[in-house]
């Protein structure tokens, strides 16, 4: 070793610069920097030529601070997104990928001066996989592959896991460069990794000679913990180790390196052109100012190492660094120091330890705030086709939402939602109704089937579609918001004769297909009306065709598949068994009546795809707009504004009721739950409350002006204001990927499973029962009402009190503890008039009690509210609504006709209701629906008293 120090004092002549006296003396000088108008304006040809500098290493720091802190990088990003949006993680890479390349090729004359021995440039893995073999073993060939260059090292921390993955890519060629490393042991083991990679390769036939490998030994941060122990020892013979541990540490890693080299094994290797690991001096930037700006460059100077320097230790050493043979000298006393630190008990080995578990949390903290830099301004490269999003908070409800977006970060949640991993929520099976995250890239849909389904539905004239909750409201926005109406699509989601007459009325037949959607095949709607509309098919089409007319969305395996099969449907579409029926819209369930209407599926998800790149594992929390969301929902939710009201620009007005349902079903149990408020009119700041949370979702170009207007009243007033602004409407299916990661993550806010509906069922048996009782007996069984007049008849678990309708409808409303919300609960036919005269019921509610209200047609928002009504908080009021239906329509094969099935539905809601602790009163109007009117006028009397 003294003659590599002879050769830089003497070598062709006196050498003056320091730093490239250290390559005489066997040691590499290497850069810990890298950016883009660095490489570009010559300063790293500069350090190659003047400092002999011969590598460079990165990292996620690094290129933080390259790409988000200048415009370097503007350019490639926005001809990158504009071209192929794509994820973030896949952005960076991008942007990344030509620094390293660029450097690669600026070292490559170094590269070939020294034969392959230096001019590399370090790449690292993304460090979310430090603790997973398989996926780090695979991105290092991918990385190694798109670099493409001989000169690249991959970074990969030498975790117990990563070891396996750093001799697998040895084994595969790549070079590596292992990251993380503290321990003796651990630096033991890679070592070891290295050499049995190069016997395998040397067993399989394969060239060893230019497979290079460094070990980056961490040196700096080890006495950053060891010297504040030091510190609180406070003796004199700790204060003497002081600023030492650390090199004694690498000493001793290097005295074990010699041994490796000079054994009979690695000979045997060197003999067929094997090249040694080098120890790599990582962290050599000197943190104690109390110490030389050159500690850790000077006491670590030997042959066969690399010293990567950030460029103020670089500076440093060129200025007055000092170059000895001094990595190989005093080993006895570096020994001492560590036989003190071990008798002073500083355990070194739980420091170590301890250290790669932060290193590994450091660059995942690292990788956060790169991702989100890049995640900003892709974002902004993005403007006009990516959804934006804002919010205005008060002060309060926005530490509370930032406390969620740390702790959502420093838990890894968004990486745990797509590794499905149900700790992010209750630890159950929630794990296994993830594959909506499959659905929102389009991977579980066949596009090409559905366009050729698309050419085969252009012979009808009209679709209808047969489902209940997720099955068709999901179809239903796609058509309101995206159809061109032909083919027309005819939603029945219900048991209403009325609205199944009022379909039947409005087609042919014969130039109908029929669309039944159920995922289990069992629900009680689908299969009823799928009876009802065969049979009366195969009257309008001749004989052995009504099988063509007929399409069925289901799960594999289920009754409605084989019935499907037995009756030669036209097209059979399976779902995804992980899906829920509320998160399935960008499944077969929402895609199949989208394509029969002639929507472009491939088109339509191009878009969506967007922002699915956008919420990906990789965007952070702060900068992922499916976090965004639900950290609001859900901090909200638990600070009391559990209200969430929608105000929606008119031609996306469908899209609240399949928010409504998501946000509903998923987060109403346990006794908790967000409540979404759709269609009710807004107000001013002195009909609300303190529980509220609104959320804006507009469209450029529709007029909306007032709602504008009366938003920026209520932010005035302290009240939050979430806006979503799209710019098309044709970007309404980012708005399902970012409501449905929304909503798992409010979940996990709310510590509830957000896929399972546990309540859901109870209405369901009760109906059945009651209808098995029709059966039997032809009638539903005795029901008293407590009140009855011309109008009306109430029925309901106790009689509020009142001599007549108005008293009774104000004993109701005005309870001595006000409900936090009120339903309207109706069981007549779903129309725009219907609609106006409960909206009119809810406002003289709303701007009287100032509590929040809500709407829905039975059974229809069964498979929608009904789980939050059962399962959610025990504080609303519900206020059924029926009538005795003017048609009956017969089931085939039943007793019971569609009426008759209805009545039973609100039945046996009622019951339930009651029986899970809620305030129920049912209304039944004896003039059929015309009695809405007067019920609206009984209402207002009496809220207004």
């Amino acid at each position: 070793m003294a003659d590599h120090i002879e050769a830089a004092r003497c070598g062709h002549g006196e050498t003056t610069n320091r730093l490239q006296k250290l390559e005489a003396a066997g040691q590499a000088v290497w850069l810990d920097f890298i950016d883009r108008r660095f490489i570009a304006d010559g300063g790293l040809k500069k350090l190659v030529e003047e400092d002999g500098l011969t590598g460079v290493t990165s990292n996620p720091s690094i290129f933080e601070k390259a790409i988000g802190h200048s415009d370097a990088y503007d350019d490639q990003l926005n001809a990158q997104v504009e071209a192929h949006p794509g994820t973030v993680e896949g952005t960076y890479e991008a942007l990344a990928i030509k620094d390293i390349q660029d450097a690669c090729d600026t070292l490559r004359p170094v590269y070939d001066r020294l034969d392959g021995r230096d001019g590399f440039v370090s790449m690292e893995v993304s460090p979310y996989l430090a603790m997973e073999t398989a996926a780090t073993l695979a991105a290092a060939k991918r990385l190694w592959t798109e670099v493409d260059r001989p000169n690249l090292m991959i970074k990969i921390p030498g975790t117990n896991p990563g070891v396996p993955a750093i001799r697998g890519a040895l084994e595969a060629g790549v070079n590596i460069n292992v990251t993380l490393l503290f321990s003796i042991d651990a630096y033991k083991a890679v070592l070891e990794a290295y050499v049995a990679a190069l016997e395998s390769r040397v067993a399989r036939g394969e060239p060893i000679d230019r497979l290079a490998s460094v070990a980056s030994f961490f040196v700096s941060r080890i006495d950053g913990v060891i010297d504040k122990k030091i510190d609180e020892l406070g003796t004199d013979e700790a204060r003497a180790i002081r600023g030492k541990v650390a090199i004694a540490n690498a000493k001793m890693a290097y005295q074990h390196y010699l041994d490796v080299i000079g054994s009979p094994r690695w000979r045997a290797l060197a003999e067929r052109g094997a090249r040694p690991q080098r120890l790599l001096w990582a962290s050599t930037g000197t943190k104690d100012k109390a110490y030389s700006d050159v500690l850790y460059v000077e006491p670590l100077i030997g042959p066969d190492t690399v010293n990567t320097m950030p460029p103020a230790t670089m500076d440093a050493f060129r200025d007055h660094g000092e170059v000895s043979d001094s990595l190989a000298s005093d080993i006895e006393g570096a020994a001492r120091v560590l036989a003190t630190a071990g008798g002073l008990g500083l355990d070194l080995a739980g420091v170590t330890a301890q250290l790669v578990k932060d290193g590994v949390r450091s660059f995942a903290d690292a990788a956060d705030a790169l991702y989100g830099a890049v995640a900003e301004k892709r974002g902004r490269f993005l403007a006009g086709r990516l959804d934006t999003f804002s919010a205005d908070l008060p002060a309060d409800l926005d530490a509370r939402v930032k406390a969620v977006i740390e702790r959502a970060r420093a838990e890894g949640w968004s990486r745990k939602l797509w590794a499905h991993d149900a700790s992010m929520w209750t630890g159950g099976d929630e794990g296994k109704w993830l594959g909506w995250l499959a659905a929102a890239d389009g991977k579980t849909v066949d596009i090409s089937a559905l366009q050729s389904f698309c050419e085969d539905a252009k012979a009808f004239s009209d679709v209808v579609l047969l489902g209940m909750g997720g099955s068709s409201l999901g179809a239903e926005v796609m058509s309101e918001i995206l159809g061109s109406g032909s083919p027309r699509l005819h939603v029945i989601d219900g048991t209403d004769p009325e609205q199944i007459a009022s379909v039947t009325d409005a087609i042919d037949l014969a130039n109908t297909l029929v669309i039944v959607a159920s995922k289990s095949g069992t629900t009680m709607e689908p299969e009823l009306l799928r009876a009802y509309f065969y049979a009366i098919c195969e009257k309008a089409v001749d004989e052995g065709e009504a099988g063509g007319h007929f399409v069925a969305i289901t799960d594999p395996g289920s009754s409605l598949e084989v019935r499907a099969k037995e009756d030669r449907y036209g097209h059979i579409f399976l779902g995804e068994p992980s899906i829920g029926g509320r998160y399935s819209v960008l499944s077969a369930f929402g895609m199949v009546p989208s394509a029969a209407i002639g929507i472009d599926v491939a088109a339509f998800f191009d878009t969506v795809k967007i922002m699915t790149g956008s919420v990906g594992p990789d965007a952070p929390p702060a900068a992922n707009p499916g976090f965004q969301l639900g950290a609001i929902m859900g901090a909200a939710a638990v600070a009391g504004r559990d209200k969430l009201t929608l105000v929606v620009s008119p031609a996306l007005k469908s899209f609240g009721a399949w928010v409504e349902q998501l946000i509903a079903e998923s987060t109403g149990k346990q006794g908790k739950g967000i409540v979404p408020v759709d269609l009710e009119p807004l107000g001013g700041p002195e009909d609300y409350g303190d529980d509220r949370l609104f959320v804006h979702l507009h469209l450029d170009g529709d007029h909306d002006e007032d709602s504008h207007a009366m938003l920026a009243a209520l932010k005035a007033a302290g009240h939050p204001v979430v806006t979503i602004g799209l710019a098309r409407r044709e970007d309404i299916g980012q708005e399902f990927v970012r409501w449905e990661i929304a909503t798992a993550v409010a979940g996990a806010v709310l510590g509830i499973d957000p896929f399972d509906q546990p309540d859901v069922e109870d209405a369901k048996v009760q109906t059945r029962e009651l209808i098995r009782a029709y059966e039997q007996s032809g009638s539903l069984g005795p029901e008293r009402s407590f009140f009855e007049d011309r109008d009306f008849a109430f029925y309901g678990p106790e009689e509020p009190g009142g001599s007549d309708a108005v008293a009774i409808l104000r004993s109701y409303l005005s309870p001595a503890a006000p409900p936090a919300y009120a339903a309207f609960l109706t069981y007549l036919e779903r129309t725009a008039e219907n609609e106006a005269f409960i909206t009119r019921l809810r406002v003289a509610l709303r701007d009287t009690k100032r509590v929040a209200t809500l709407s829905g047609f039975g059974p229809r928002y069964l498979h929608s509210t009904g789980q939050l009504f059962k399962g959610g908080p025990k504080d609303g009021v519900f206020l059924e609504i029926t009538r005795t239906a003017p048609d009956e329509i017969s089931i085939p094969g039943s007793r019971a006709s569609f009426a008759v099935v209805q009545a039973a539905q609100a039945r046996g809601d009622m019951e339930v209701l009651e029986a899970r602790g809620q305030r129920v009163l049912r209304v039944h109007l004896k003039d059929g629906s015309s009695g809405l009117h007067r019920l609206a006028e009984a209402i207002e009397r009496a809220v207004a008293a």
